[in-house]
């Protein structure tokens, strides 16, 4: 298991930036594929992003593919998530993910999860 810590969530307004982090500490994070998901008000957790262990592919959903941009660094254990132009409707707890494959895009694939952080965008 791996622990996750997640930061930089917070209050922006409509076509702001802010980079979300996730920390791990535990066993080997380079072991881990990563991932971001979020969850909205009353709607079920969403997969936004995930990218394989060596940070080498990279997969997102269609709602923010363009706009935000998943990053690790292996040597710091961290994972992160660039968002930019955010709307109000990428509102939501942002939780970070760690697991053994990226690429279904399913949360039973990841074992570990972080507490989230809130990410709220104003219009």
């Amino acid at each position: 298991q791996v622990q996750l810590v997640e930061s930089g969530g917070g209050l922006v307004q409509a076509g702001d930036s802010l980079r979300l982090s996730c920390a791990a500490s535990g066993r080997a994070f380079s072991s881990y594929a990563m991932a971001w998901f979020r969850q909205a008000p009353g709607k079920e957790r969403e997969f936004v992003a995930a990218t394989s262990q060596s940070g080498s592919t990279r997969d997102y959903a269609d709602s923010v593919k363009g706009r935000f941009t998943i990053s690790r660094d292996n040597a710091k254990n961290t994972v992160y998530l660039q968002m930019n132009s955010l709307k109000p409707r990428d509102t939501a707890v942002y939780y970070c993910a760690a697991g053994s494959q990226w690429y279904f895009r399913r949360e039973s694939d990841f074992g570990s999860w972080g507490q989230g952080t809130q990410v709220t965008v104003s219009a």
